[in-house]
């Protein structure tokens, strides 16, 4: 659904894309760098309230960036296993985690959205599956499911014992807020910030978490390094969550 509120925001994204590439067009010096592309950049693009948002050569968000900075360095280990990729949309965590996947399944309600090859369909809502991934990644999908506690319960069976859920959500200061389909759209973006948002969510997502059985642990970009953060316009909360029932991976307390 086209709304007032996503015009503005592709609008302005272009307008701070155009004025980066002029910039570098007349000789601006790279003073940040991408870790997704890896390219030098004389800055990042706006998107909505984030002033420095995307990658002006590969379009990185900031939790794409952060997911990145936290694989590259070490925080998050990728040594092979099944990965479930929902709502494969960061082409850089598509290529890398197909790369150290054993069997790498990117999916989505609605797979057609997506060119990435093998994309299948997977509703979170009726995942069935047992002790199949070592690790389930999904950014911005949970604040979209129904049943929030119900997915989580099966993401929880669904991961092999000492399995992750890498989670990234839309927060705000206050407390999680829930609503649903049955309220109109445009209620759903008035409270939401998104039309087909069915909750907000707080800090408190990591109670709803642990909740399903997982040890959590978040991984915030305010809590990085200052000078890797600035450098890199790293942004937002992962929410690692650990199946228990093998050696704990590192980075990840009891």
């Amino acid at each position: 659904m086209i709304t007032t509120k996503r015009v503005a925001k592709a609008a302005g994204k272009h307008v701070s894309r155009a004025l980066l590439a002029l910039r570098a067009a007349l000789g601006a010096a790279p003073a940040f760098d991408c870790p997704a592309c890896g390219a030098p950049v004389v800055g990042f693009f706006r998107y909505g309230d984030c002033a420095d948002w995307g990658c002006p050569r590969c379009g990185a968000s900031p939790r794409e960036r952060l997911m990145n900075y936290l694989i590259d360095s070490g925080r998050l280990p990728l040594n092979g296993g099944v990965i479930l990729h929902m709502a494969p949309n960061e082409g850089t965590l598509v290529r890398r985690f197909r790369e150290s996947a054993s069997e790498y399944v990117p999916a989505d309600l609605d797979p057609s959205r997506y060119t990435v090859a093998g994309a299948t369909r997977v509703d979170l809502m009726e995942l069935a599956d047992i002790d199949r991934f070592d690790i389930f990644y999904a950014s911005h999908v949970m604040e979209h499911v129904p049943d929030d506690a119900a997915v989580l319960s099966n993401i929880f069976r669904a991961l092999k014992p000492g399995g992750e859920a890498w989670l990234i959500v839309p927060l705000w200061e206050k407390a999680t807020e829930d609503g649903s389909y049955a309220m109109p759209p445009r209620e759903r973006e008035r409270r939401f910030g998104q039309w087909d948002h069915v909750r907000q969510y707080g800090m408190d997502f990591a109670d709803r978490i642990a909740a399903a059985g997982f040890i959590v642990e978040t991984i915030a970009a305010a809590d990085l390094d200052p000078a890797n953060r600035a450098r890199h316009a790293l942004g937002d909360i992962l929410f690692r969550a650990r199946k228990p029932g093998a050696p704990l991976a590192e980075g990840i307390a009891q």
